[in-house]
């Protein structure tokens, strides 16, 4: 594979599938397989693969120091509690721990995995870093090593530098290559928070994670999961489903509902010793039909 600016995209593409079909033996049995399924066509999209290779220049140009330039860098004696839970996270996913950077808040990052999938990049907030407790940071940084475990990383920086810095894109490539990505995005979430109670091994934890993430972690760590849910409007039925088609997460009420199946699924119960009995594809199945749009 080269590493200079003149990026071989189809060279890449032979290479990664090799790599995907190895880690597909390796330990991620747990990804969404309508994931998989839908990155495969990916392949055949050129505004996508137009896309992936301008992204490949730009991270590698000039938007990995200005986006890395600010952050503060992960380890036992800065932010020791985040470099603790990733070693956690790691070894419970069997995934080498990246490189983890702290963002300060004036650059509005919850918790990201940037770059490309030899060399990708965890970023997170510092009010996550701050405010999560051990477990919780366990689980939110299982999500991101399981971006990084299922080949997502250069997806995902696609996406991001499609919505924050589309100029530098071809102009016809950016729409179309946007929906796609988010398409890819939403199923793509399914297996990383599957990834995120495999490293907690707490369906309590990994729902309690991802609700603060998504309201803010100034909220209640011990606020009731169900009474929130109780005032979310339901998504899955008339006119509202459709604006999830411009979103790159699935509305959080499926996202609850996928993570509770997985928890009864036996590859959960094997991880955690629990009692669940559903088969994976039978998972699969389920959240197929609660995430479609259509």
């Amino acid at each position: 594979m080269t590493v200079g600016v003149d990026f071989d995209f189809a060279r890449y593409v032979a290479f990664r599938r090799g790599a995907q079909s190895q880690q597909a033996h390796d330990g991620n049995a747990y990804a969404f397989s309508g994931e998989r399924r839908f990155r495969r066509g990916l392949a055949a999209a050129r505004p996508v693969t137009m896309a992936l290779e301008a992204t490949t220049r730009l991270w590698r140009s000039v938007a990995r120091a200005e986006l890395l330039g600010t952050c503060i860098k992960v380890s036992d004696q800065q932010y020791p509690r985040v470099w603790e839970a990733a070693r956690v996270a790691g070894t419970a996913l069997r995934v080498r721990v990246p490189a983890i950077f702290v963002a300060p808040p004036t650059q509005n990052i919850k918790a990201r995995t940037l770059g490309t999938d030899e060399a990708p990049y965890i970023i997170i907030g510092a009010q996550a870093a701050e405010q999560l407790g051990e477990q919780q940071l366990v689980a939110l940084l299982g999500h991101e090593l399981a971006h990084i475990h299922n080949g997502h990383v250069l997806y995902n920086t696609a996406l991001y530098y499609l919505n924050h810095s589309a100029v530098f894109f071809v102009r016809w490539i950016v729409q179309p290559a946007i929906v796609a990505l988010q398409a890819w995005s939403r199923r793509a979430e399914i297996s990383c928070d599957r990834g995120a109670m495999l490293a907690c091994k707490s369906l309590e934890t990994a729902l309690t994670t991802m609700v603060r993430m998504e309201l803010g972690t100034e909220a209640s760590a011990q606020f009731r999961i169900e009474e929130y849910l109780r005032d979310v409007p339901d998504t899955a039925r008339g006119l509202g489903r459709y604006a999830e088609l411009f979103r790159s997460h699935p509305y959080l009420p499926k996202r609850v509902q996928a993570m509770r199946w997985f928890a009864d699924s036996s590859l959960f119960a094997a991880a955690t010793g629990g009692a669940g009995k559903l088969a994976t594809s039978e998972v699969d199945a389920r959240v197929t039909d609660l995430i479609a749009v259509f």
